[in-house]
């Protein structure tokens, strides 16, 4: 009770704590605060740069990877939206940036993968306002079914995509007019990955601890309370499915136009796995799962293929049975289930 003129007081909480001193009122405002050791993945990109200029095709592969499991992550992770045909959305980047260099209507490198996001995205607002109508299996065989009808439709209109053959050698010219995209050396492509990775990065951070992302996580938890508290879950749904969509049409067009060269395989159920595995080991629902189950994956498959040349996904096949059996939300979740037996407190984001 306040008399007037006087300030109000903070509601007591369950256990006469004022809501706002309350530990989990401080830890939801400290949460989007930059932690100390969140640059070092950038610092050891760069170091990568300097440290190993022989494998930066590798490098720019493994960025443009994370940036693809960063984008199911989003729907995945955070929204709780099973798919497994994200590597549609990847596709459609990828043939929308080879489609416009290939027949020379436009090549410019970065509108190119505005342009590129922008398809994706469209495509994703349309698949979504259909598919997340469903839940569950029906959800995740519907998925499937559209990237498949993606990639059938791009094998059938041969005259346009190149079929199987795919589109090569696209003229993608100089960024900035200045540097040049060289299969044999692959500097610009490296830096350049790295800085679009850089921007997805920060602006699906800013996403995911603002208010909508909260509300994604709150949907991913427990959807029936969402619609109690009068949440438009369907529309938050669609946005961040067509969000997550354009992100990997970025992916898709980077990855276009480092190889100079698209072909079916953008659309196949082998990437749409090979990113459920690399959310798998990293762990999802963490900024930082895509880059770390990104580098796990390929150390894991470079390893493997040393010892087992002919059959290197079968001892990758045992480590992920082991990680689901023991290692629940994969490597972050190991690390955050340690840094709380410590007295850590969360260790990773």
């Amino acid at each position: 009770m306040t008399t007037l003129g006087s300030a109000p007081t903070a509601a007591p909480a369950a256990h006469g704590t004022p809501a706002v001193d309350h530990p989990a009122a401080h830890a939801l405002a400290r949460r989007h605060r930059l932690r100390w050791w969140e640059p070092l993945p950038w610092i050891l990109a760069l170091a990568f740069y300097f440290t190993f200029p022989n494998y930066l095709g590798f490098g720019t592969e493994l960025l443009i990877t994370i940036l693809f499991a960063l984008s199911l992550d989003l729907a995945l992770g955070y929204a709780g939206i099973i798919t497994l045909g994200h590597a549609a959305f990847f596709g459609v980047g990828a043939y929308t940036v080879g489609l416009l260099a290939f027949h020379g209507l436009w090549n410019e490198p970065i509108s190119s993968l505005m342009l590129a996001a922008i398809v994706a995205g469209i495509v994703g607002v349309v698949s979504g306002l259909v598919l997340l109508r469903t839940q569950g299996l029906t959800l995740l065989m519907l998925t499937l079914c559209t990237m498949a009808l993606l990639e059938e439709g791009a094998n059938m209109a041969h005259d346009l995509t190149g079929g199987f053959d795919g589109l090569p050698s696209l003229p993608i010219p100089p960024l900035f007019g200045f540097f040049e995209f060289n299969p044999l050396f692959a500097n610009t492509q490296y830096l350049y990955a790295l800085a679009v990775l850089l921007v997805c990065f920060v602006y699906v951070r800013t996403l995911v601890y603002s208010p909508f992302g909260q509300s994604l996580t709150g949907i991913r938890e427990n959807i029936l309370r969402m619609h109690a508290v009068g949440s438009p879950v369907r529309a938050r749904l669609v946005t961040c499915y067509t969000i997550s969509a354009a992100i990997a049409g970025v992916a898709g067009g980077l990855w276009a136009q480092t190889n100079a060269y698209v072909n079916l395989g953008s659309l196949g159920l082998d990437r749409a796995a090979t990113i459920l595995i690399v959310l798998i080991l990293g762990g999802h629902g963490r900024l930082y799962g895509a880059f770390v189950g990104a580098v796990a994956y390929a150390v894991l498959s470079h390893f493997l293929a040393r010892i087992y040349p002919t059959a290197w996904q079968l001892g990758l096949g045992l480590a992920l049975v082991i990680i689901a059996l023991f290692a629940r939300n994969g490597i972050l979740g190991v690390a955050a289930a340690l840094g709380r037996r410590l007295g850590i407190g969360r260790a990773t984001p």
